[in-house]
């Protein structure tokens, strides 16, 4: 077996290595690509010679169409490939640099946007009427602010305030008769108000405290439902039970007559307040001795100040007084313009004509963001000079926890001295409308630097309308405050003003 012997490695002198020279590793530059190119085309020949018989395959790469042989692609054929490709992306770029290059001439500035349908400068100067006078008078003197209805108003209003309407008529009483009969007859009974939880009460013996226990709660039940205070609700209670301890009622109508009368009399004491005002008679007495008689509107915020100044300004119109408005409202956007318009329509019922040519409603405004303080006693002082007999101040809605906004409040009344702060408070927010009266007052004593600071005199409930039966915050802020309701709005025409009913009440209470 023959063994593979190792192969002899090569000399020094017997590599390629040892036959350069350093000669032979200079070149020149000059003569470096024309010697390449020579050796190139030399080997090109040689290959071509080579492969003359075999043959060749076309290939298309990339939309370039080359020839392939065996052993690969001829290089004149590459070079002129990529030399086509080279000259093809150079256009590209040429192109797309003209398309992406702005043009010097274009004008850069920015253009205000322009939205559709929003007009133009002359449209909006045809619309203003603001600085037109004339077109002011023309429309407070036009009869097409006012309708049929609105002109039957006028005379409606003079005198006292009416109270609120209710009915209660003989149809009631022979109603409860009716439904004690059944009661007693077939021991049914239907729904007849809060009195038939006195049923029980109607017997041939005397009546006692362990007996009217569960009825008395039932009462108060029914009194909170109807949004009247907790405190109050008991004392209305305790005042129906000391009248029924003792007493033999044998009727289920004795009992009703009886819970009835307990109530108003409890209640009328209740809702007579501790003074009395009388806005006509104090009227009276303060254009003898020639000077505007001035009242504040105050409140919270959307609870109808605006509206019901216009009520009292129509009623005081209605009893021949001449009225001016002063827009102290400075905050809230578009209060100025409600107020204009409630003027131009009380000034279209009650035309100048029929006053000696001077307009009955005057409006004394100052624009937006002033101080409210100093238009009211601007207003005040134009109302002495023009002799004017009442001044309504118009203020901004607030909150009761806002102390800046309460501050300024409380600085109007302390600077002007106005002669009746009225509160107006929402029927509709229950018993919310007792913590905002409760709390005004306080933040107006509080924020007040003098000894005996000028509270609120009495309380304007509005919207009384939406409650219903729920008449419970009326009583409460009566009670809890000691002010009366001077004023109860009960719509939103100017005819929509009463005065709070005690037996009203108490119906409503009943139902």
């Amino acid at each position: 077996m023959m063994t593979s012997q190792p192969r002899k490695m090569r000399t020094f002198d017997e590599s390629l290595k040892s036959k350069k020279t350093v000669a032979s590793m200079i070149e020149n530059k000059d003569t470096k690509s024309t010697s390449k190119e020579k050796e190139s085309k030399e080997t090109l020949k040689e290959k071509d010679s080579k492969n003359t018989q075999k043959p060749f395959a076309t290939v298309i790469q990339n939309g370039i169409q080359e020839k392939k042989s065996d052993e690969g692609l001829d290089c004149d054929v590459i070079m002129r490939n990529r030399q086509k490709m080279f000259e093809k992306m150079q256009g590209k770029q040429k192109k797309s640099d003209k398309t992406k290059s702005p043009s010097s001439k274009e004008n850069k500035t920015k253009k205000p946007r322009v939205w559709d349908n929003s007009g133009t400068h002359q449209e909006a100067q045809v619309l203003d009427f603001s600085e037109n006078p004339k077109c002011e008078r023309e429309q407070a003197n036009s009869s097409d602010l006012l309708n049929e209805e609105a002109r039957a108003w006028v005379g409606q209003m003079k005198g006292e305030i009416k109270g609120m309407d209710y009915s209660e008529s003989e149809e009631e009483t022979s109603e409860e008769e009716e439904a004690s009969k059944k009661i007693i007859q077939t021991g049914k009974s239907r729904s007849f108000g809060m009195f038939n939880m006195f049923r029980d009460l109607v017997g041939s013996k005397s009546i006692s405290r362990e007996d009217m226990q569960s009825v008395l709660e039932k009462l108060k039940d029914h009194m909170i439902a109807k949004n009247v205070a907790s405190d109050i609700a008991g004392k209305l209670c305790e005042s129906v039970a000391s009248r029924l301890e003792g007493k033999v009622l044998g009727t289920f109508t004795g009992v009703a007559s009886t819970v009835k009368a307990t109530l108003v009399d409890a209640l009328v004491q209740l809702l007579s307040p501790r003074r009395r005002i009388d806005i006509l008679r104090d009227v009276m007495e303060a254009k003898q001795q020639q000077r505007p008689f001035v009242i504040v509107f105050c409140g919270v915020n959307g609870v109808g100040k605006s509206t019901n100044l216009a009520k009292i300004c129509f009623w005081l119109v209605e009893n021949n007084f001449k009225v001016l408005i002063a827009a102290c409202d400075t905050f809230r956007a578009g209060a100025v313009e409600q107020l204009r318009t409630h003027s131009r329509c009380l000034n279209a019922l009650h035309p100048p004509e029929k006053h000696g040519g001077h307009p009955v409603v005057q409006l004394y405004e100052k624009g937006y963001g002033k101080d409210a303080a100093g238009i009211a006693m601007e207003a005040i002082n134009f109302a002495r000079d023009c002799k004017m007999d009442v001044v309504l101040v118009d203020t901004a809605g607030r909150m009761q926890d806002n102390e800046p906004l309460m501050r300024s409040l409380a600085k109007l009344i302390k600077v002007n001295s106005p002669d009746l702060v009225l509160f107006v408070g929402e029927a509709l927010v229950g018993n919310e409308a007792v913590d905002q009266l409760v709390k005004f007052n306080q933040a107006l004593a509080d924020h007040s630097s003098q000894e005996n600071p000028h509270l609120i005199d009495g309380i304007v409930l509005t919207k009384f309308d939406t409650i219903d039966d729920k008449v419970g915050a009326a009583i409460s802020m009566t009670y809890i405050t000691g002010q009366p309701i001077v004023f109860v709005g009960t719509g939103q025409t100017y005819t929509d003003l009463k005065n709070l009913n005690a037996k009203a009440v108490v119906h409503a209470l009943m139902k």
